[in-house]
């Protein structure tokens, strides 16, 4: 379950504002499918002047194809209004709970560490990887570059899409996943926690120490990279997770979902006993 692409509509305003400053004239968007191609070759042109390399473009973007069924899916997005009793059921189960909790225990040093350095409870942590993935079982499969592509093409949130392509080459360029291992959700959310590529270069962290920052195979990595990512936008250390919180407000901005934000605390709280 990919509940990240909640946070995505509101994300989309303040990246497509703030980032790409500087950066080279965009590529002409399209509707029309045939002009892909034309697309694709101006977008690989911009993408070396803003300091990718040839091999890198090459190697993510030769042979990418417009993707008919990323852009029926972000045409059929249903908006977000399920009651929080039906989300926190389905997505606060007994039996994720109960997996969250043995997942707590295998992982308590590695969460130690995490909490020490970036200031993050491992309840939190644990919460959060089970409602996006199911602790990884369900992170997509969908090729990363072909659905970002696909979306920059569009004309309707381009400028978004064309940052969000960017970064994805910036990912690979620095070697922390290849071309073929970027697969995730259809609006190219990558990892176990669902990270879209720039809050994946702005936030991940190789904390397994193996010289990548990989959030799609290292369960290590993927919850110290969330930890960071709660951190940079204002954990308080040792303060409470509950609704009306300041930590509360910061898991708003992890996915500006109210009933996301409920269901995270009401999760931390069974993995700890209190509800």
């Amino acid at each position: 379950m990919k509940t990240s692409k909640l946070r995505l509509s509101a994300l989309v305003l303040t990246v497509a504002l703030a980032a790409g400053l500087g950066r080279a004239e965009a590529a002409t968007c399209g509707n029309n499918p045939a002009q892909f191609g034309a697309w694709l070759t101006e977008f690989k042109a911009e993408a070396v002047s803003a300091g990718i390399s040839r091999s890198v473009v090459d190697q993510a973007l030769s042979g990418v194809t417009y993707d008919p069924r990323v852009m029926k899916l972000d045409r059929n997005q249903k908006h977000f209004s399920q009651p929080f009793e039906v989300y926190a059921k389905r997505v606060v189960s007994p039996g994720r709970v109960a997996k969250g909790k043995k997942l707590m225990q295998q992982y308590k040093s590695t969460l130690d560490r995490i909490e020490k350095q970036f200031g993050v409870p491992a309840p939190i942590l644990i919460a959060i990887w089970g409602m996006e993935t199911d602790f990884g079982a369900g992170s997509g499969n969908m090729s990363t570059i072909r659905s970002l592509a696909t979306l920059a093409f569009d004309c309707r949130r381009g400028e978004f899409f064309e940052n969000q392509l960017m970064a994805a080459l910036k990912i690979v360029q620095r070697g922390d996943l290849t071309p073929a291992q970027m697969k995730g959700g259809w609006a190219g959310e990558i990892g176990q926690t669902q990270f879209l590529p720039t809050s994946y270069v702005r936030f991940a962290v190789d904390f397994d120490r193996n010289g990548h920052a990989d959030l799609r195979n290292s369960p290590i990595d993927v919850l110290a990279s969330t930890a960071n990512y709660l951190k940079g936008y204002g954990w308080q250390r040792g303060g409470s997770w509950e609704e009306g919180s300041h930590n509360f407000g910061v898991l708003r901005e992890w996915n500006k979902a109210g009933v996301y934000a409920k269901s995270a605390a009401l999760f931390a709280d069974k993995l700890v006993g209190k509800r």
